[in-house]
């Protein structure tokens, strides 16, 4: 299933993005902590790997995605150039106000009323930045909403007296080349529900979930296994929850929104889709399948 997703308000995005990064001195992208290497858009790497700035990466939602494999991606990023790597959840003030003093430490010759430090906050849509940004400023400034892309304008906004972040639009690219980073974009809501399928969608999510987490989904669901096949397993959720049609008609379009609402609340466990290692061997296959 190839899903592709870039509404036009994203091309004036990104060129007001490049435009930002000459006056910025450093650059925080915020990315899914459940699918850190699908969610790091690959524009937004360029742009500031052109500029040459400190890069501060935010695993965010990391109270949903599996402990251990977010360690494993804080090693992973950490040991890359100019890059400092945390996790974090959006909903903990005390973990966010870290952010401040990480940034200070990244760009020790800004951060005086004089020479405020400037700050450039990019990502996907719908990875959490605008409550990232609320929790920063102890206020409600930017609109925050269960959805993707709800902001779609630059924003400026003054933290304190010695530091400007400005907030940008999630910004997705012009085509997802790896179809397994479109699925999990689509099953983490970060792409809009107008660009995939959710049944089809919600029975990828199953297959990925039933071979990583097994333990987790049959506990959840209180399946016996062996596990059941594609929309058996959803008339499964639909007869427990009583999603009727009609009579003797399980309503498998609801069981599976069902579904993904559950993996995106966290409902079913902590999970992750993708590790390190996953993510260098599912490039490895496509790469080889090319050539």
């Amino acid at each position: 299933m190839s899903i592709q997703w870039y509404p036009g308000h994203m091309t004036r995005a990104k060129k007001k993005a490049e435009e930002a990064l000459e006056f910025n001195d450093l650059v925080i992208e915020v990315l899914d902590a459940r699918i850190p290497g699908s969610s790091i858009n690959p524009m937004i790497q360029s742009l500031r790997q052109a500029r040459q700035r400190p890069h501060l990466k935010i695993l965010n939602k990391s109270d949903l995605a599996d402990p251990l494999i977010t360690s494993q991606w804080l090693d992973y990023f950490n040991e890359q150039p100019h890059t400092t790597a945390i996790s974090l959840s959006a909903k903990d003030i005390r973990e966010v106000k870290k952010i401040l003093l990480i940034c200070k430490k990244l760009a020790p010759h800004r951060g005086t009323t004089v020479k405020p430090l400037r700050v450039l906050i990019m990502g996907v849509p719908n990875v959490g930045k605008s409550t990232i940004i609320n929790a920063l400023k102890n206020k409600r400034i930017a609109k925050v909403g269960n959805e993707p892309a709800v902001t779609k304008i630059q924003q400026r906004i003054e933290l304190n007296d010695h530091i400007i972040l400005t907030d940008t639009p999630g910004m997705m690219w012009p085509k997802i080349t790896n179809e397994l980073d479109g699925i999990f974009l689509a099953a983490s809501h970060t792409i809009g529900i107008n660009a995939y399928d959710e049944l089809e969608t919600s029975l990828l999510l199953y297959d990925i979930i039933k071979e990583i987490y097994p333990d987790i989904l049959s506990a959840h669901y209180k399946i016996k296994l062996p596990f059941p096949k594609d929309e058996e397993f959803l008339e499964h959720i639909a007869s427990a929850r009583k999603f009727v049609v009609k009579k003797g008609e399980w309503n498998i379009n609801k069981a599976a929104v069902t579904f993904l609402n559950d993996y995106r609340q966290g409902l079913i466990g902590k999970i992750s889709l993708e590790s390190p290692s996953s993510r260098i061997a599912m490039l490895k296959k496509i790469n080889k399948e090319k050539n």
